[in-house]
């Protein structure tokens, strides 16, 4: 059965749960930091104190593909197992993977992340427009058939990114608003919210751009990058509704104690609702 659409679901599970995405991002300085071996039995037990102390009561719990995949077959079998069992505790998967391609194979990616059966289904997927927007279509596509959602790089909270996504296109909008703009026609008449989101850093400061797309808008850079709640409206302006800002090691550092992860992750929510509801 097709689950309902992602922008439906994530703007409840906002409206509940609180609008916060935690990063489960298990680098090999956090695993150390929390006594465990940079192997995949640290891997696996990082992984489920996570799952275990957030996935029912976040909104929305992020993984980094790349820190699991460089354990080979057995990490992507500790992937696998996170996502299956944080779905099921409520909260809602955005694997973040920066997948981009073309063609079959950006099928081929789309298949491993947003068809419903696959070992990896997710709620959502990250993915880079930077081979045209229209290369993303195999993922859009997949997406509305299960239900899920895909988040689209705008304007990334890396210095580098600038000079990609601030680069002029051939009518004049930057790459980065030209993206935005082909996020808003996909998201025309969604209700409450649009299934396609945009990555805008919560570092950028004003972001210059039209942020209007009738979709969620992940903000990395809370936290560790320099970031706060408090810093939100002014970047995102009358879209700070739809902000879902993503931490990872503001929240990751308070392990390996499940109690000391769930004060950090309520802490932040609280944070972030006030800056919201102030703007």
């Amino acid at each position: 059965m097709t689950l309902e659409p992602f922008g439906a679901r994530l703007r409840h599970a906002m409206d509940t749960r609180g609008p916060l995405c935690v990063g489960i991002d298990p680098h090999a300085s956090l695993l150390t930091s929390w006594g465990l071996n940079d192997d995949v039995a640290g891997l696996e037990r990082f992984t489920r104190t996570v799952v275990e102390a957030l996935a029912d009561r976040v909104a929305v719990l992020k993984p980094q593909s790349a820190f699991f995949e460089r354990f080979g077959s057995r990490g992507i079998a500790v992937l696998e197992k996170a996502v299956q069992e944080a779905r099921a505790a409520g909260a809602l998967v955005l694997m973040d993977a920066k997948r981009g391609d073309i063609g079959s194979t950006m099928g081929a990616y789309a298949a491993t992340y947003l068809e419903k059966g696959s070992p990896l289904f997710s709620d959502a997927l990250t993915v880079s427009p930077y081979l045209g927007f229209g290369s993303l279509r195999p993922a859009l596509d997949a997406a509305v058939i299960s239900g899920a959602g895909v988040f689209v790089l705008g304007l990334t909270s890396n210095p580098e990114g600038a000079e990609v996504q601030r680069a002029t296109s051939a009518d004049g909008r930057s790459l980065a608003q030209l993206m935005l703009d082909h996020v808003a026609a996909e998201n025309e008449g969604a209700a409450p919210l649009g299934s396609v989101g945009v990555v805008i850093g919560a570092t950028l400061g004003d972001a210059g751009v039209n942020l209007a797309v009738n979709g969620p808008l992940l903000a990395p850079g809370i936290g560790a990058q320099g970031a706060t709640p408090a810093d939100l409206p002014g970047v995102f302006g009358a879209a700070v509704g739809n902000v879902l800002p993503s931490v990872s090691r503001g929240v990751l550092r308070h392990g390996p104690d499940a109690a000391g992860l769930r004060e950090a992750a309520e802490r932040l929510t609280d944070e972030v609702r006030a800056a919201v509801s102030e703007s």
